[in-house]
């Protein structure tokens, strides 16, 4: 695991980092509580913060509640506080503050293991809670709910600065291909797809059944254009093999942009994307379709 330790004490940050380390763990040392925030709120790979209540820059506490907000926005974070108190009353504050778990200082090696252990199950069960609540169990992408709201953090973060654009895709006659190969090709099929739109971006998604997104921040309309061609003939080249079966399959593609400053939302966006997808299956499928084109780019 990726521990930051937070200590005042140079030989307790010593000793316990060699502890921590013997046993295959990575860590950040740190004397004051200040810089060691901004380590955490820097460093997505970091699971757990091992603080003592005692520390420069801000309290213990303090960094307990400020990584509990953290936590608190969907990142898996888990907070141990130690305080060289034995009174009950700090183990009540620490926990108040924030904190996970409490231990003692010096911590026993092995009673530091064991809750150590016991953030390892805890963090392990959050991640299949979130991959649950938030992947698409067929193809692994984002599901609906989780993709609206990458995208909409995306959005909000980078629409002042640079374009965004949007494909929508859907799989071509694709009840033909359940009704004459049956469900479990359909979802070799979706699955096929699915990892063939898991290379263009980081937000992509399955909105239901055969449709797809892909949000590209930062791409003009034509770079997306491109983007989709290359994916529809990826496609429909593609040999699918289900049950003793080859299937080759089609892909219909609309593609949209919002200009920096825009005032369009990612609901419009998208709408305008679905609008082209439309457009490219009335022209005989097999296509991208761009709001601005007068014309079907058709297959050559």
């Amino acid at each position: 695991m990726h521990i930051v330790l937070v200590e005042p004490s140079s030989i307790g940050r010593r000793i316990i980092a060699r502890m921590l380390e013997g046993r295959g763990h990575r860590v950040e040392a740190f004397e004051n509580g200040a810089r060691a925030l901004r380590f955490i709120q820097d460093t997505p790979s970091v699971d757990v913060v091992l603080t003592s209540f005692e520390t420069d820059g801000i309290s213990g506490t303090e960094l307990c509640w400020e990584c509990r907000l953290i936590a608190q926005e969907g990142r898996l974070l888990y907070i141990i506080a130690m305080s060289s108190g034995t009174e009950t009353s700090k183990v009540i504050e620490a926990l108040d503050c924030g904190a996970d778990d409490f231990i003692r200082k010096p911590p026993v090696p092995e009673e530091l293991f064991a809750r150590l252990r016991a953030a390892e199950r805890l963090s392990t069960m959050h991640k299949e809670l979130v991959s649950f609540a938030t992947c698409d169990e067929l193809t692994g992408l984002l599901n609906r709910r989780a993709f609206f709201e990458a995208a909409e953090r995306s959005i909000g973060d980078a629409l002042t600065e640079m374009p965004i654009s949007a494909i929508m895709l859907d799989i071509d006659h694709f009840k033909r291909i359940n009704d004459t190969y049956g469900h479990l090709a359909g979802d070799a099929v979706i699955k096929a797809v699915g990892e063939f739109i898991a290379r263009q971006s980081n937000i992509v998604g399955r909105l239901g059944g055969e449709e797809f997104a892909i949000l590209l921040p930062g791409r003009k309309e034509l770079d997306a254009y491109k983007i989709a061609e290359c994916l529809r003939f990826e496609i429909a080249g593609a040999a699918i093999s289900a049950d003793d079966e080859t299937i080759h399959i089609t892909a219909s593609l609309g593609v949209a942009e919002i200009s920096s400053n825009s005032d369009i939302s990612l609901t419009d966006l998208l709408k305008r994307a679905d609008a082209a997808l439309y457009e490219a299956k009335k022209a005989g499928r097999n296509r991208v379709h761009r709001p601005e084109d007068d014309i079907i780019f058709a297959v050559v």
